[in-house]
């Protein structure tokens, strides 16, 4: 596959793209900054970016804002973050949609180098990726004993198809049922999850990360 890197740090740039390139990929670009990463993204088109969440100039959460940016630009192009902080409020906003080619790892877990390597190749055939420990994160102004035992099977079969990237209507298309229907069912899924009505999260993304967590 045909991969760009983005991280401010050489030495993982420079690990990594050997680590790609041993294992048969092609690295298109490697970049230290997040302006570079949507330029090279926009002439490249690859079919995985590697992002780090704080790059420079700020050194805050720039990578993340860029991989929003990517998402909306060019949809095709998976994304992996590779960081070693879970910054909630873009990584929810990142949530938000569909969430195929997608996916969030943390440095300090990823052991081995074979984990590695599927997690970026099940990235770039559609899949999603997440390490536990961001789920936990995301999920722990929620946490309470386990409500995914409450829906029922229609239910579960709808956020089933909500963690896979679908639209309503789409769902109410493969389910064989009518939109409102499945408004319904997400509805009773939010309500079901204990899923709080804050501003600052989408319910929806807060579902597909407890049905993940499960």
């Amino acid at each position: 596959m045909r991969v760009i890197l983005a991280d401010d740090s050489v030495l993982l740039r420079e690990g990594l793209s050997r680590l790609l390139d041993d294992a048969g990929h092609e690295v298109v670009a490697a970049v230290g900054d997040a302006g570079a990463l949507l330029d090279e993204v926009r002439r490249h088109r690859p079919d995985v970016a590697v992002v780090d969440v704080r790059m420079p100039p700020s050194h805050t959460d720039e990578g993340l804002r860029a991989a929003l940016e990517i998402r909306e630009r060019w949809p095709e192009v998976g994304v992996l973050v590779l960081s070693q902080y879970v910054e909630k409020t873009y990584a929810a906003k990142l949530l938000t949609g569909s969430t195929e080619r997608l996916g969030y790892l943390l440095k300090d877990r990823v052991s081995e180098v074979a984990e590695f390597l599927g997690s970026i190749e099940r990235v770039r055939a559609g899949g999603t990726v997440f390490d536990p420990e961001v789920v936990r994160q995301l999920l722990a102004r929620t946490t309470r004993a386990d409500p995914l035992s409450r829906l029922s099977g229609r239910e579960r079969e709808v956020l089933q198809h909500l963690a896979q990237g679908f639209v309503n209507a789409a769902i109410a298309e493969r389910l064989h049922v009518s939109v409102s229907t499945v408004e319904k069912h997400v509805n009773a899924i939010m309500e079901k999850l204990d899923l709080p009505r804050d501003p600052g999260y989408s319910r929806r993304v807060l579902a597909i990360l407890r049905y993940l967590d499960g």
